[in-house]
């Protein structure tokens, strides 16, 4: 058997069915509309989400007796609301204790250089002084850059005033079209499809269940996180309470490695401000009862089926869709591995020869 007859076998075996090549091609080609257009597409993909997210509401509020555009009208202003808050309270807040926080660039080299400078002491054939300045002028350097990209950029191009009028106007439309329109939507979007996809109709059902309950858990997760952070930090008199809530909520978005990755600026900070003392301690066993409370309370509450992926995996799916598509990549990047498994163990197989003979 040479290898043209073992490559063909292997093509009849799993693409010997159309609606298989088809979810294939469907996929290649949204990937890469994704990959090109994603920038010019935010407006209506960001719409599309928000849209997913609160047809949950809409949902519950028809169960209740209301018309849908009604309930489309509740939920559209419950979203409005919502951002305005956020963008007139919350956005600024959060740029001032950022910029205040570059400030103590100085303080936390300072720290930086006296924790090595320690090391160097204790074990001076392992950590040398040469070193040691190597490590505090390049962590400078960083610090500076750092600086400079959020006075240059910050305003450039997400808080552009023409960004902003952008997604002021065309997401809000998008989100309630997508809500009004739905069904005519979904009828135009199956007419598209093969009349026979028993592989789409598996794969689509179950990702419709797990992406509904993925997204809606992980918004959830991310604001009560983000807000018992905040309260407990404020609660303790730490500074940057709302810049540290938000990226300890935002932190969970990278499973394992999101909660170790934050902890480093919250000990930092609260070292600079408390000291080796007891604020210190009982700030860090706040954090840490939070993040307890987060991965062996919260999660198994809001995510009612567990995400059955190895931890590698999830890793180098975030890795991977994150550096396709930046923080919404990370944000999907469970959910799009979830889909990869979804379509290989429904994925059509055809019984090699063999088989057949021993079935016969």
């Amino acid at each position: 058997m040479n290898f043209v007859d073992v490559l063909g076998g292997w093509v009849n075996r799993y693409f010997s069915r159309p609606d298989a090549i088809f979810l294939i091609a469907a996929i290649l080609v949204l990937s890469l509309v994704l990959y090109t257009l994603a920038g010019a597409l935010a407006p209506v993909l960001t719409g599309l989400i928000l849209a997913f997210l609160l047809q949950g509401l809409v949902g519950r509020l028809e169960r209740f007796g209301s018309p849908r555009l009604l309930a489309i009208i509740v939920a559209m202003i419950i979203l409005i609301g919502t951002v305005s808050t956020a963008v007139l309270l919350v956005v600024p807040l959060l740029w001032q204790q950022a910029a205040d926080l570059l400030a103590l660039a100085p303080s936390l080299i300072g720290m930086l250089r006296d924790a090595l400078s320690s090391l160097s002491e204790a074990f001076p054939e392992f950590i040398t002084e040469e070193q040691i300045r190597g490590v505090v002028n390049e962590s400078s350097k960083e610090l500076g850059n750092l600086s400079a990209f959020l006075l240059e950029s910050a305003f450039s191009q997400v808080f552009s005033l023409f960004g902003l009028l952008i997604y002021l106007v065309l997401v809000p439309i998008s989100v309630f079209f997508l809500l009004k329109d739905k069904e005519l939507l979904m009828t135009h979007m199956n007419s598209l499809l093969p009349k026979d996809r028993p592989l789409l109709d598996t794969v689509g059902s179950e990702m419709n269940a797990q992406l509904g309950n993925y997204v809606r858990g992980k918004v959830i997760e991310i604001l009560l996180v983000s807000t018992v952070t905040f309260v407990t930090f404020l609660f303790f008199g730490l500074n940057y309470a709302a810049l540290l809530g938000v990226l300890v909520g935002i932190s969970v978005l990278i499973p394992f490695i999101g909660a170790a990755i934050v902890t480093l600026p919250v000990f930092m900070i609260a070292v600079l401000q408390f000291g080796w003392s007891f604020d210190l301690a009982w700030v860090m066993l706040a954090y840490a009862v939070i993040q307890f409370l987060d991965g062996y309370v919260l999660v198994p509450l809001l995510f009612s089926e567990a995400v059955d992926l190895h931890p590698i995996t999830i890793i180098v799916a975030i890795l991977a869709f994150g550096g396709l598509w930046g923080l919404w990549g990370v944000f999907f990047a469970i959910p799009l591995a979830t889909l990869i498994k979804a379509i290989y163990v429904a994925w059509p197989r055809a019984p090699l020869d063999s088989e057949v003979v021993e079935a016969t």
